[in-house]
């Protein structure tokens, strides 16, 4: 036998050997007869995870094999925030999964810039009650919150991990974007420490070796600051009404809220943001879109609308695909007979009507996480108003972290993407015209992006890279 037929030969010998991996349990989830798929080489799987028996409280999930090497390459798991918006609808199927929502919720097309190319990819619909996702005791959905959200999510990973054993040893990081930007380094610690606490038991380690936020709300202050001198910088409110808020909102004090000229100064910016989208200031609206925006005096949070630059009425889109029959059968998400009905966001979880804690600042995991040798990415698309770049920097320049490479431009395909900066421990980089869900604005250059943060070096800093 030659070399190369002895290579040919240990390949199928370590592709096999991975497939058969796979448990019965898995395998009943495997996905076939996905509606309006286009051929694919890689396996996908989608089903749910129980996380607590005595509640019945389980989680949804769907899972992307890597289009190439699935047990050579990392394991990403990705959340969308909220608090309360499906990662499904729109991590999966309007950002960086392989099948892109279509032709208004009547099909999927390809992605061409799917991040399976370089992971595998994990979607994961929580905490329950958001998307497919569910318990059976009523009483569950007034105890959800951060810390609820961290501990059944590494519930369901450890779970997950005993039905897709293959995937133990992968390198393991995990992404989200806007709340989940609390969410990420939250269940990042919850893994940290516990992989501490079971030093001498391997099989629940878990491979941690670091994060990726994308317009992540980190800290309440700065995101609040920020959130304002944007709107202002941006000349979507006047000089006056900004000085009305820098003089009447203490971002500090649990009780601006009750100042009349604070809350009439914000309610001003939103009054503004609704004649265009907050989460995207320089593309087009849906006008027949039915979110609504929420009142910051009564919510931390809004609806984080995706929108992609061409098309803003995506989540339309994924509502009617998501509840269709013939779809939810074949994600084993209902028998197909009795279907659900799934909306991209859960409005009461994202009114905080039952969220039982936000920790104010995430800027403290921050610190352990980075001190515990883990890799920090953050990124932000600099034309969304909802988490805007002046946040994300107020809080990064609040780690007061070391400068290892100064402030310089970053490039794909010989243009200029965005701008970096490297510091001790931390990676910090915006992309250049990109809203609140950036890969729905840049997926090349996301997807190139992404490559760089597995890798652990720095996206190209010159048009000849």
């Amino acid at each position: 036998m030659n070399i190369f037929s002895v290579s040919i030969a240990l390949c199928l010998c370590t592709f096999f050997a991975f497939v058969s991996s796979d448990t019965s349990e898995a395998m009943r989830d495997l996905v076939t007869n996905f509606p309006g798929q286009p051929k694919v080489s890689f396996r996908h799987y989608a089903g749910y995870v129980t996380v607590d028996e005595p509640s019945g409280r389980a989680l949804f999930y769907w899972f992307f094999e890597a289009m190439t090497y699935p047990n050579m390459k990392p394991l990403l798991l990705w959340l969308n925030g909220g608090p309360g918006c499906s990662s499904v609808g729109y991590g999966a199927t309007q950002e960086i999964g392989p099948f892109l929502v279509d032709n208004k919720g009547n099909s999927v097309k390809s992605n061409p810039y799917a991040w399976n190319k370089e992971a595998n990819v994990l979607f994961l619909e929580s905490p329950a009650g958001v998307g497919f996702s569910y318990s059976n005791t009523s009483s569950d959905y007034r105890k959800l919150g951060d810390d609820f959200t961290a501990r059944d999510t590494y519930a369901f990973l450890q779970k997950w991990l005993v039905r897709f054993p293959a995937y133990k040893e992968n390198l393991f990081y995990i992404a989200g974007e806007s709340y989940a930007g609390k969410y990420v380094p939250e269940l990042a610690e919850v893994i940290y420490d516990k992989n501490k606490e079971h030093n001498d038991n391997l099989s629940l380690h878990i491979n941690l070796k670091g994060i990726l936020l994308g317009n992540p709300l980190t800290s309440y202050v700065e995101d609040w600051t920020g959130w304002v001198d944007y709107a202002w910088s941006h000349a979507v409110i006047s000089d006056e009404t900004y000085r009305v808020i820098k003089r009447s909102c203490n971002f500090n004090s649990n009780t601006t809220w009750d100042v009349k000229d604070c809350k009439e100064g914000v309610d001003e910016i939103l009054k503004q943001y609704k004649e265009i989208d907050q989460f995207s200031l320089y593309t087009p609206t849906c006008i027949h879109h039915s979110s609504k925006l929420y009142s910051y005096a009564n919510s931390k949070t809004t609806i984080p609308r995706l929108f992609d630059g061409f098309d803003p009425c995506l989540d339309d889109y994924a509502k009617v695909f998501y509840n269709r029959a013939d779809v939810q059968k074949a994600l084993h998400a209902t028998d197909g007979v009795h279907p659900k009905n799934w909306t991209i966001c859960n409005a009461d979880i994202l009114n905080n009507w039952n969220w039982t804690d936000s920790k104010p600042s995430v800027l403290p995991i921050y610190k352990k996480l980075i001190a515990g040798g883990f890799r920090v990415w953050v990124y932000s698309g600099d034309a969304d108003g909802r988490v805007p770049v002046l946040s994300t920097r107020y809080c990064i320049n609040k780690l007061e972290l070391q400068i290892k490479t100064t402030w310089r431009p970053w490039y794909h395909e010989k243009q200029v993407s965005g701008w970096f900066q490297e510091y001790e421990g931390l990676t910090f980089a915006t992309f250049r015209g990109a809203g609140h869900d950036v890969p729905s604005f840049k997926p090349s250059e996301s997807l190139a992006f992404f490559s760089a943060f597995l890798n652990g070096v720095p996206p190209p800093s010159s048009r000849q890279s």
